[in-house]
């Protein structure tokens, strides 16, 4: 059964994950570094304060949404927990979205106040004036000479503030699904959601510790990210790296080195390009690097064991989702299996099931649930996708699995990706995880594709190193490389050299855009 810790009726997150450090000497200690300073736990604490007082002051009322579009720096943690504490729901977004998107939230959310970035305001600024429900914009950052930046509003307000009386079963904030079947889905997370998440996972399988500085190229908006950079450290008091622009290997690798980080966090794509740069050695990193964690695809086996090889340090590839908060299934330090996802996060439940509910047999792929204390609770505004994603304690994940006699979970693809090719389902993450082996594959994605017979295909869309020309001769080269890894009907029949694949703000692959192409 999932493993609930004993929270009192009155609870809040802010409470936790901020206020305790003052209380317990931590005050002085350094909670956040981002690109323009660094700031101790009393200053969030204050700052937080500030924020709450400052959204009070405007009307904001306990279960009011708050937008964040924010670009990672102190005002994300201070925006999201100033919100909370006050008992209203801070609601952070992509920051990588269009115009035509942020409509859409605004307008879903029913934010009263949005919180932004100067960088992203040129997004926003067509379509505020059309907006029944916002009320007020806070600018983080470069503003208009007319307008007073967020920094100068918080400095005016007390650093004093009452917590309201909220509980864990409050809604505490929501995270948008990635919307890449659809309009995006607001999950509804409890107060309660993210110290179960912290204490399951970040102690009880990361062992994170206070004296550990983390950095996640996964950004603060994204549930992984959040996990990461956010309520993994606040919660055992640790110092999180923040960082505003995108992470380009040289950017991860600089902070990394800077700031002598313990704890790295990244996803497949971002591991490979890092491997692929010639010029990045082990000593370009931290010499004190002691965990890298992977989440958002499911982690090539080859690109595991050559980080590992360059950094000494294993990859504990994981799966998590919006919908979880943060990784439920995942290796563990010291007993890493390359080529699988691990074994079930203590405190979560999984099962393995056909089209039918019914459980599949051992070895067979079906679809994967989760039952766990960190689930949101339902999509907000959306009765039919909440009774398709989430049936009693078990959450509907998305993802093709199939679980080995000793107890190891392996990915076989998301549900709607899956190919049958002459009657057999065959992965397309086995297929990918095949080609990316080859010394001239950066990184490969396949998706059905249906011959002269109308008969589904493999098709393989490549990118190669740079440097690598593509032709013929490559295409059947790669052909035959899979074939002598794989049971032939799974090879690749037609292979595409592209110079990049179309890829979510959160680094995973979308196959369905491939799919069009094909």
């Amino acid at each position: 059964m999932p493993r609930f810790l004993e929270l009192p009726r009155r609870y809040n997150a802010a409470s936790h994950f901020v206020d305790r450090h003052i209380a317990e000497g931590r005050g002085d200690k350094i909670a956040v570094i981002d690109d323009r300073g660094r700031y101790s736990y009393a200053a969030l604490a204050a700052r937080v304060n500030q924020a709450g007082n400052l959204l009070k002051g405007m009307g904001v009322q306990p279960e009011q949404r708050v937008l964040l579009a924010l670009l990672d720096g102190i005002d994300f943690p201070a925006m999201f927990f100033g919100a909370m504490k006050i008992g209203a729901v801070p609601v952070p977004v992509n920051t990588l979205l269009t115009t035509k998107d942020y409509d859409f939230l605004l307008r879903d959310s029913r934010a009263a106040v949005l919180a932004v970035s100067g960088a992203l305001m040129e997004k926003f600024r067509p379509i505020i004036s059309e907006q029944p429900f916002l009320k007020q914009v806070l600018i983080s950052g470069q503003v208009p000479a007319t307008v007073t930046p967020l920094a100068d509003l918080l400095a005016q307000q007390s650093d004093q503030l009452e917590t309201a009386p909220t509980t864990p079963d409050d809604i505490g904030f929501w995270l948008y699904s990635s919307g890449s079947t659809g309009s995006p889905k607001g999950a509804m997370h409890l107060q309660g959601d993210m110290i179960h998440t912290a204490v399951l996972y970040g102690e009880e399988v990361l062992g994170i510790r206070e004296d550990d500085v983390v950095f996640s190229a996964a950004k603060l908006f994204f549930a992984y990210g959040m996990g990461n950079a956010m309520t993994f450290p606040l919660h055992v008091g640790a110092t999180a790296v923040l960082m505003a622009e995108r992470p380009t290997p040289a950017a991860v690798m600089k902070r990394l080195k800077d700031h002598q980080c313990s704890i790295f966090y990244g996803v497949p794509t971002l591991y490979a390009g890092i491997l692929a740069d010639k010029g990045i050695t082990k000593d370009s990193g931290s010499g004190r690097l002691r965990r890298c964690v992977s989440a958002g695809e499911a982690l090539p086996e080859e690109i595991g064991k050559r980080w590992q090889q360059l950094f000494g340090v294993d990859i504990l590839d994981g799966i998590g989702s919006t919908e979880m908060l943060h990784i439920f299934l995942s290796n563990r330090p010291g007993n890493v299996r390359y080529g699988t996802t691990g074994e079930a996060v203590p405190g979560y439940d999984l099962r393995i099931v056909d089209e039918h509910g019914n459980p599949v047999e051992q070895g067979g792929i079906g679809e994967l649930l989760v039952s766990g204390p960190s689930s949101a609770i339902a999509y907000w505004n959306n009765r039919a996708k909440s009774l398709a994603a989430f049936h009693g304690p078990w959450t509907r994940t998305g993802d093709k699995y199939l679980q080995t006699r000793d107890g190891y979970y392996i990915y076989a693809g998301r549900s709607d990706d899956m190919l049958k090719v002459s009657g057999i389902w065959v992965s397309p993450f086995e297929v990918e995880s095949a080609l990316s082996a080859h010394p001239k594959v950066l990184e490969a994605a396949v998706v059905a594709h249906t011959d002269t017979d109308d008969l589904i295909k493999p098709k393989a869309y490549i990118v190669l190193k740079d440097g690598i020309g593509a032709d013929e001769a490559l295409s059947e080269e790669l052909k035959t490389f899979v074939k002598e890894r794989l049971a032939p009907y799974k090879y690749p029949r037609w292979i595409e050299f592209v110079d990049e694949l179309p890829k979510t703000a959160t680094g995973k692959i979308q196959r369905f855009k491939l799919r069009d192409l094909a």
